[in-house]
């Protein structure tokens, strides 16, 4: 190996090395990049003796003034590492399983590239420390039950209604203003609804649907995507490449009522806009300037419209998709409102990685391991795996027919 190399510093690798696993143009995105960096910050501030307790001076000799190198690397150093991680710092055996997983991937990408003669986070000796990585079992991840299901869906559709309902009798003479103010609370609880019955019953992941911030390919389903008539709507998935996604009965009517509503200048508009005020005063202010409009003449724009999302309707500025984490705080806001009981370790609401899998039971009880895994986009082999809970109760239930006969035989 070139003497270069030997004396390359840890982190001068780690620019190419998240390049290389990022997504999207120049591999500036994606969570798993995000997520790498990281772990790959904590451990070279590990190994220089920044981490680890008031014992730990690094891997580098102390009479040496220098950042951590590959010279310093071999097995030695990743089990200190794996013992590290393993400590009694409140992990869970699957988180520090996946944190050593991020820099064994590394450190095999550093074998590839030469920076190293061999891949020392591998082998047998420095993996000992891990703990077995038995933290969450198939099941134990949240899935919203039929009645979770139904409360959630029947609470957003009653507000949905509701202020439909509001909007579309107002008396012909009504305040413009007043006018705006229902359109934009028709809208605001159409979208949560729609949103809802996507995430309850079409199973699709809530990072294929909505703006992933760590990924530029994730920009949110637009209403250029979908076909409603065909029931049908193009995803971004998680292999990579645009698929269709189905969209069952119950997702199409408050979707096509939502549409009527928004009445999107484009199609290209989002399908779940941000709602975010300060974020859409923002857009709009910044694109009537750029359209050549004085501050003066921007604000007495603004002036007219109840909220920047009716402006930006108007003069077609399209705004952001909400992101996966605003989902997430929808959700937990309609949770609440709905007063839903929710008993899990992890979640005080439903979560909506929880609609997917909660879909996924259904269709494995109803269908079988090969429909639900064509509906899922998932392999057969990893669906079994996931829900390998059904399949057990259904044995166990075979197993107590069985007892039951033989025992009447007797």
């Amino acid at each position: 190996m070139p003497e270069r190399e030997l004396s390359t510093t840890l982190d001068d690798s780690f620019d190419r090395y998240l390049q290389d696993k990022g997504k999207g143009r120049g591999g500036d995105g994606g969570n798993y990049r995000r997520n790498a960096a990281r772990e790959l910050e904590r451990f070279v501030e590990w190994a220089a003796g920044d981490r680890g307790g008031d014992d730990w001076t690094g891997i580098v000799p102390d009479d040496v003034d220098q950042r951590p190198t590959f010279e310093d690397l071999d097995e030695r150093v990743f089990r200190e590492y794996a013992r590290h991680l393993a400590g009694d710092r409140g992990l869970k055996q699957n988180t520090v399983q996946t944190y050593y997983r991020y820099i064994s991937a590394w450190c095999g990408w550093c074998v590839n590239e030469g920076y190293l003669e061999a891949h020392y986070a591998q082998r047998a000796s420095a993996m000992a420390p891990l703990p077995d990585d038995n933290g969450r079992k198939p099941g134990d991840q949240q899935a919203w039950t039929s009645e979770q299901r139904h409360a959630l869906t029947r609470h957003v559709d009653e507000r949905a209604r509701d202020a439909i309902e509001t909007y579309t009798t107002l008396p012909e003479d009504a305040d413009p203003l007043d006018r705006q103010r229902a359109r934009y609370g028709a809208l605001k609880e159409a979208r949560d609804r729609a949103l809802v019955f996507v995430l309850a019953y079409t199973a699709v992941r809530v990072g294929e649907l909505l703006q992933d911030p760590n990924d530029p390919r994730r920009r949110g389903v637009r209403w250029e995507d979908i076909e409603l008539e065909d029931g049908s709507m193009d995803v971004y998935r998680k292999k990579q490449q645009w698929d269709a996604a189905s969209l069952p009965d119950p997702v199409i009517t408050p979707l096509r009522n939502y549409y009527k509503i928004m009445n999107p200048p484009t199609e290209r508009w989002p399908v779940f806009p941000t709602f975010d005020q300060r974020t859409l005063a923002t857009l709009v202010q910044d694109e009537l300037a750029d359209r050549g409009n004085r501050s003066d003449a921007i604000e007495e724009r603004r002036a007219e419209f109840a909220r920047d999302l009716l402006l930006a309707l108007a003069e077609d500025i399209r705004p952001p998709s909400i992101t996966t984490d605003g989902a997430r705080s929808i959700l937990s806001r309609l949770s609440e409102n709905a007063e839903i009981d929710i008993d899990h370790p992890k979640h005080d609401y439903l979560a909506p990685h929880g609609g997917r899998r909660g879909m996924g039971e259904v269709l494995v009880r109803a269908f079988g391991y090969t429909v639900a895994a064509r509906y899922l986009d998932n392999s057969e082999e990893m669906v079994r795996e996931r829900y390998s809970h059904i399949e057990a109760g259904e044995l166990g239930n075979v197993a107590t027919e069985a007892l039951q006969e033989v025992d009447g035989a007797e």
